[in-house]
């Protein structure tokens, strides 16, 4: 009874006056909200909060609940009912060894410098609170990517035109067979000018159609998302979907789907340290692929330390393989005030700064037929407003096929 009093009070206090506030955006907005939608939204945290053996205070203020890998939200999904989790994939791409706990992944998260980690047989998922889903333009939307569009080339890749979104990525040709890929992925903090803009640096794993309702969609990597999380904070994420970003999918573990099965990781968590211009660089490795038996798509992250897998359950095309892998970054672009914003991509530099000042994704790889791990030598590069955001791409034995990426925003060239 006592509980359900706090929380009657809790919910009045909301309803009174809310406060979205991210102060590295000087964004305070002062708002009401019907007890029916904050009712709703309570009703929507119970469902992904699941209730933990231990809550981690992280010092960067993020809640990180110890969730029985049993009870965690991906097993909610109508599809994974009966699920079976999958410790370890049959196979990993030939080359690559399997570890299961990792000192470089535990060093890249902040919730666990104090020493406490989550018991065996848990995962750490970070809280969502209700202030989370008041960023967001509306329920349905929080977690959720709003819908691209292709351009008007068949042959061009899943980017957008005329929606906000811009690019700069490099890509493969459409019609390969690929069961993966990887890079390692230079992180840096870029400044975000609008609260409901973010800029991000990843991998897509794709299969579908670009113009249809029917794409598949595999991505992971770091973003700056101050809707989404409340702050300015590089962090490592995920997202799927299986028709377009329409209903399907979701960021992180925000929705049922992804499966997590390592206990020091987790997604959705700020990445620490990270790069600085003209001085010390810091870089993220990250590999997905389809395991060659069970059909599953795995996620590795920093020297080979499993994360977890998507389901192969969840996917239509993707269900057999990949036609198309993008790497880059990808920033929303509101035009705030009839203007570019400044919301800058990768380290706000352009590509021609080169090492230390721009951004840089190195070592490009895709998973074959055969499940071997091959360097990436034929690729393309697109970038839709070169004033504001470009790319260039290159080759060394030691970094392989990279490129350089990103660029300021707004400025005299990109009004």
């Amino acid at each position: 009874m006592a509980t359900l009093t706090l929380l009657r009070f809790f919910l009045l206090l909301l309803l009174l006056t809310v406060q979205v506030e991210s102060t590295n955006l000087n964004y305070t907005t002062d708002r009401k909200f019907s007890s029916l939608r904050l009712q709703r939204i309570q009703r929507h945290l119970d469902n992904i909060n699941k209730i933990p053996l231990l809550t981690i205070q992280s010092p960067d203020g993020d809640l990180i609940d110890c969730v029985h890998k049993r009870k965690q939200p991906a097993l909610d999904h109508p599809l994974l009912k009966n699920h079976k989790i999958q410790r370890v994939p049959s196979e990993m791409p030939k080359g690559m060894k399997v570890k299961e706990k990792s000192e470089m992944g535990m060093g890249m998260q902040k919730w666990h410098q104090n020493g406490t980690l989550c018991p065996k047989g848990t995962v750490p998922i970070r809280r969502s609170t209700v202030h989370d889903v008041l960023r967001a333009k509306s329920l349905f939307d929080f977690g959720k990517k709003r819908r691209r569009f292709s351009l008007a080339r068949s042959d061009a890749p899943d980017v957008v035109s005329g929606n906000g979104h811009e690019h700069a990525i490099a890509y493969t040709g459409s019609a390969e067979e690929v069961y993966g890929a990887k890079a390692t992925i230079n992180v840096w903090e870029p400044s975000i000018q609008e609260v409901n803009e973010f800029s991000l640096s990843q991998i897509w794993i794709l299969s579908g159609s670009f113009d249809g309702s029917d794409l598949n969609s595999i991505e992971a990597g770091w973003q700056v998302s101050p809707e989404l999380y409340g702050d300015t904070r590089p962090r490592l994420f995920t997202y799927w979907t299986s028709d377009s970003y329409q209903a399907t999918g979701c960021y992180n573990l925000l929705c049922a789907g992804f499966v997590q099965t390592n206990s020091r990781i987790a997604i959705g968590a700020a990445i620490s340290p990270i790069s600085s211009y003209d001085s010390n660089q810091y870089d993220i490795t990250i590999l997905v692929w389809k395991d060659p038996k069970i059909g599953n798509w795995w996620m590795s992250f920093g020297d080979g330390t499993l994360v977890g897998y998507w389901p192969v359950e969840l996917f239509t095309h993707l269900a057999t393989h990949a036609t198309m892998v993008e790497w880059g970054g990808e920033v929303v672009n509101t035009r705030a005030n009839g203007q570019h914003t400044s919301t800058q991509m990768g380290s706000g530099h352009f590509a021609g700064d080169g090492f230390g000042k721009a951004s840089y994704f190195r070592n490009l790889e895709i998973v074959d037929t055969d499940n071997s791990l091959s360097s990436v030598h034929n690729i393309l590069t697109l970038a839709e407003n070169t004033n504001c955001y470009d790319i260039k791409s290159s080759y060394s034995n030691e970094w392989g096929t990279y490129f350089y990426y990103g660029g300021p925003g707004n400025s005299p060239q990109c009004p």
